[in-house]
């Protein structure tokens, strides 16, 4: 996937919710591989502060990125937006310290983001894909992240309020879904919380019309927009902390009491498992040697239509190279130029095809119950013939992923020399 930054510059205005100081924040497009950054326009210098969790500051009822006085507060409905909208590059430009509330919820800053437009640049869109569950516990707040295809979320909350309850929520978090479903959750909080919350210098900018207020009777001067807003407003919360990856997120998330600190933390404890399953590898690490009964292992492929003799090198998820062995004995020559044997370019690329089948199901959990289908093949060439007594040394690396979507280039060569080359886009199924 090319990366996505905005068309054009957008702005809103209004107080924030905690500090209370009037702002106005404006989306700039930014150029490819920037991330999406803040920058503070009152401050001298105009500092930028990256969205990512490894900036982001453990506080009460909010979350906030960057030590004062460089810092921004209240970041997360802003982030749930630009995540939903699926943006890669862009730079929120605040003239305060925290961003408007506006009328409680993350529609307005959707509303503003689709008017700005979508622009594709240059650069591959960055994916936080889990291989293995990661469980989080902070307090009363309960995580578990496991590998999937998208963002899901599975939301539970408990509130000793008869209005509230106990509410529970699964979403599929994607550009529209999210604007049907989350946007427009609202922010929420009970009149006995105010007076203290005020006085640690919170909720200042809050009022009964930015934020739905809960007394014992029921909502204060507003209306509900669901009768189970509260729970969408804390998934809508999620996404905004989960965006602090500093890419997509493809995960399932099940949080149980979810607040702003433990989602943080579950997003430390996913970049980190992301990063030792995908570290750096010296290469006498990455390389190893799979002979065929390894193959057999990960393949369904059985003869006469394995293709692949031994796996030489597997970088996870970056690169693969394999060899395959061609002798007179091979079943195809029978029929293919009988008296001049030439191996099929097909079963060149076929066997090519097997090899890159090796990266992608090396790299998932339970491979014996996946099962890789080629969806493309571009810039296919095939070089010079392939006989019997050359041995196919077949070298693939990864262009992009997304999901359990990729992209490959390979190339095939006997002693060095290319005899074949071609672009590959793949996908990984359930058997």
């Amino acid at each position: 996937m090319t990366r996505r930054t905005i068309a054009r510059a957008t702005s809103l205005e209004g107080v924030g919710l905690h500090l209370g100081v009037p702002c106005q924040l404006t989306f700039l497009p930014a150029p490819s591989g920037a991330g999406i950054v803040f920058r503070r326009a009152d401050l001298p210098g105009a500092p930028l502060i990256p969205a990512r969790v490894d900036h982001a500051v453990l506080t009460e009822r909010r979350t906030q990125l960057g030590k004062e006085p460089v810092a921004v507060h209240t970041v997360e409905h802003v982030l749930a937006a630009v995540l939903a909208r699926e943006l890669d590059d862009v730079v929120i430009e605040l003239s305060g310290p925290e961003p408007p509330v506006m009328d409680g919820s993350a529609q307005p800053f959707v509303d503003a983001l689709r008017e700005a437009g979508i622009a594709e640049q240059a650069g591959e869109a960055q994916y936080l894909q889990l291989r293995q569950p990661v469980r989080l516990c902070d307090g009363d707040s309960i995580y578990e992240a496991v590998p999937a295809s998208s963002l899901e979320l599975d939301v539970t909350i408990d509130f000793p309020h008869p209005l509230i309850g106990k509410q529970h929520g699964e979403y599929r978090v994607t550009a529209d879904s999210f604007e049907r479903e989350l946007a427009r959750a609202r922010t929420f909080g009970f009149v006995h919380e105010v007076e203290a919350l005020r006085a640690k210098g919170l909720i200042r900018g809050a009022s009964t019309q930015n934020a739905v207020v809960v007394g014992d009777d029921g909502v204060v001067e507003n209306e509900l927009r669901w009768a189970d807003e509260f729970v969408r407003h804390k998934a809508m919360d999620c996404v905004g902390d989960l965006a602090l990856a500093g890419a997509r997120v493809l995960a399932r998330v099940r949080a149980i009491k979810p607040s702003h600190r433990g989602t943080v933390l579950l997003v430390r404890a996913m970049k980190d498992a992301v990063r030792d399953t995908m570290k750096e590898l010296t290469p006498s690490e990455s390389s190893r040697i799979m002979d065929v009964e390894d193959i057999m292992k990960v393949l369904p492929h059985r003869y006469p239509f394995l293709l692949v003799d031994r796996i030489l090198e597997i970088e996870a998820g970056k690169r693969v190279v394999g060899v395959k062995n061609v002798t007179i004995n091979e079943p195809f020559f029978q029929g293919h130029f009988p008296g001049h044997p030439i191996m099929p370019g097909v079963l060149i690329i076929e066997a090519m095809a097997q090899v890159g089948g090796m990266l992608l199901l090396g790299a998932v959990p339970d491979p014996q119950s996946k099962v890789v289908y080629f969806t493309s093949l571009n810039n296919v060439k095939w070089r010079r013939p392939v006989k019997p007594g050359d041995q196919l040394r077949f070298e693939l690396d990864m262009l992009q992923v997304r999901g359990m979507m990729c992209k490959m280039h390979g190339v095939a060569k006997v002693d060095g020399e290319i005899v074949a080359e071609a672009e590959m886009g793949a996908m990984v199924r359930d058997r």
